[in-house]
């Protein structure tokens, strides 16, 4: 899609029912023009098909939404990590400054990273030489892992991710938002639970998003079509989350903006 000059790219998944790229699948209820649809206006108007002239005796179409927020392309808020972030109660979806999640755009290219592998603070580092770019406040940054390839296989939840160390050192350069073409910010729960398994270290376990109770910042899981980004910075990212209220995450329609 094109907007004065700039060319609009969809970053995201959609909402979708019994989805195999949920752990925790939401459903969707559709309610069709010619049957629920229908007997709903039917309701509320107090008329017959007949009378429905302009639709030719047909009602409208709606549907029902049963599904957690970390459903689909999702902004996490840092009350999804803790109660507290940096000391402060932590943000809510609704809480999140807008300008946090319209900003500029850097894309990371992990892509040379294994399943399981953690995405270091030299991983980043690297990533941002090979680029030759320094970040800025505020930019937010995306980490191209090309998982959102693999959705709905089993493969898709076979992903690198941030550390702990990997993420403050990101928030420490004034990031606010981070996002990941992949299901989870973190490394895979199995690998996680693994490395628990073996040491007894509690501290393996969710590192990346613990990070947030320490600095706080907020994630876009499940990304998409980051390859389509034809360059990595000189470009806008949206991620305006749903506003639900007290909510610690929202789905969003994460979308790049690229002038051209």
């Amino acid at each position: 899609m094109k907007l004065n000059g700039s060319r609009i790219i969809d970053l995201s998944v959609p909402l979708e029912h019994n989805s195999p790229s949920e752990p925790l699948p939401g459903t969707i209820h559709y309610v069709e023009h010619s049957t629920e649809g229908l007997a709903q206006m039917r309701q509320f108007f107090g008329v017959s098909p007949q009378d429905l002239v302009w639709s030719d005796g047909e009602g409208w179409a709606i549907e029902e939404v049963k599904m957690i927020t970390h459903t689909g392309t999702h902004v996490d808020a840092p009350y999804h990590y803790g109660r507290t972030s940096g000391g402060e109660p932590a943000k809510r979806i609704d809480e999140v400054p807008l300008e946090w999640c319209f900003a500029p755009g850097v894309r990371l290219d992990v892509r040379h990273k294994q399943p399981g592998d953690e995405i270091t603070v030299e991983d980043l580092k690297e990533c941002l030489a090979r680029i030759h770019y320094e970040l800025k406040p505020l930019d937010i940054v995306l980490l191209q892992t090309d998982c959102d390839k693999k959705i709905d296989t089993p493969e898709y939840f076979r992903q690198p991710g941030l550390g702990r160390d990997g993420t403050l050192w990101l928030v420490k350069q004034g990031v606010k938002v981070i996002g990941i073409d992949a299901y989870t910010i973190d490394r895979p729960f199995a690998d996680m639970v693994g490395d628990f398994r073996r040491t007894g270290d509690g501290r393996h376990i969710w590192p990346a998003h613990f990070a947030g109770i320490t600095a706080e910042y907020c994630q876009i899981e499940k990304l998409a079509n980051l390859d389509q980004i034809p360059a990595p910075h000189g470009f806008l990212v949206s991620c305006l989350p749903v506003k639900i209220k007290a909510a610690s995450a929202g789905w969003c329609r994460a979308v790049a903006i690229v002038s051209e």
